[in-house]
């Protein structure tokens, strides 16, 4: 990127002898101060000193954009020496992987303003679900966790309430997060969207006393279709939908009636999980017809989390719980 700045500086002949005014000088060392801390980079020059670079002005110590390209690259699943050389081949200026640290590092301040900021006192809709990863402890890999909570505001705007990482999944520890979350300001959640952990409603009830839990219907067929044979399935799953897409509770119920009729005999395990989770499954048939389908579905935050993957994806492990968490929360800022 230097180069080509030096490439089209006035009155610049690229292939101009040696001796010439414009020509080439080499590179000049240059200490330039981020909102990170202090880094170093090379920049080309020319012999009577003119050519002065946009990106890093002479006598100017802020390199601007250069933090936030070294961030988007860091999201991106980049490691520090992949940046460095990113850097090198497609601007030719090197910024050492120690500076590359210094600014990814501070992300971790970011993480800790963003994860203890107020929050709504009502939300419309909290959809809850985790991701797990593998991450380096004690010397061997173990998987863990992030919990994540998306929540629709009053005013239709939906956001990330926040990332807390975790081992597996569990009731309990979500336990954790409701309660940050209530700290953190909120008061009331209208309705809860999660899969059909063991123990989580109780949990959300234990902390939001009014709130409406409704059990993911896309969890439910996935589990229910589990072990249906392939020649099965086609219509297994067409007749579960008259379920869920029945216009009431009783027509979903009649539905649900027909279903086991059918089936029960050959997936008795199907049918005992719709009737076992009636109650959680069926929430959203108290709600308009439009809305329902957000409702009954963690697909936004499921399709977050297809984000954060499409983000990580080049990390098979990470070295520490501050490393997943800083990359989770860039996914996530580059996502939203």
């Amino acid at each position: 990127m230097l180069e080509g700045e030096l490439d089209h500086h006035p009155g610049y002949d690229k292939h101009a002898k040696s001796g010439h005014s414009k020509a080439r000088n080499g590179y000049g060392s240059k200490t330039i101060k981020t909102g990170f801390g202090e880094a170093r980079i090379d920049v080309p020059r020319d012999r009577d000193s003119s050519f002065e670079p946009v990106i890093v002005p002479k006598r100017k110590s802020l390199a601007e954009g250069i933090e936030s390209l070294v961030i988007s690259l860091y999201a991106k699943g980049m490691s520090n020496a992949d940046i460095e050389e990113q850097l090198h081949e497609i601007y030719d200026f090197r910024l050492s992987t120690s500076a590359i640290s210094r600014i990814t590092d501070r992300v971790t301040e970011d993480i800790i303003a963003w994860q203890n900021r107020p929050l709504e006192e009502v939300y419309m809709i909290v959809w809850m679900d985790g991701i797990v990863f593998k991450v380096r402890e004690n010397s061997r890999v173990v998987n863990k966790t992030v919990y994540i909570a998306v929540g629709l505001r009053r005013d239709g705007k939906k956001e990330v309430l926040g990332l807390w990482l975790g081992k597996n999944e569990s009731a309990s520890f979500w336990m954790s997060v409701l309660t940050d979350m209530k700290a953190r300001g909120v008061k009331d959640i209208l309705i809860t969207a999660t899969d059909n952990l063991n123990g989580f409603t109780d949990t959300i009830q234990n902390v939001f006393p009014q709130s409406r839990t409704q059990i993911c219907v896309v969890h439910q067929i996935r589990n229910a279709c589990r072990y249906v044979v392939w020649k099965d399935k086609k219509e297994f799953t067409a007749d579960m939908k008259q379920i869920y897409d029945a216009p009431t509770r009783e027509a979903a119920e009649a539905a649900l009636n027909d279903f086991a009729l059918k089936w029960e005999g050959k997936y008795a395990y199907a049918v005992k999980s719709w009737r076992d989770n009636w109650e959680g499954l069926t929430v959203f048939f108290d709600f308009p017809v439009e809305i329902r389908r957000i409702i009954y579905t963690t697909n936004l935050i499921e399709n977050l989390n297809g984000k954060i993957r499409k983000y990580t994806r080049n990390k098979l492990s990470f070295p520490t719980d501050e490393a997943v968490m800083k990359s989770v929360y860039l996914a996530v800022r580059e996502a939203t």
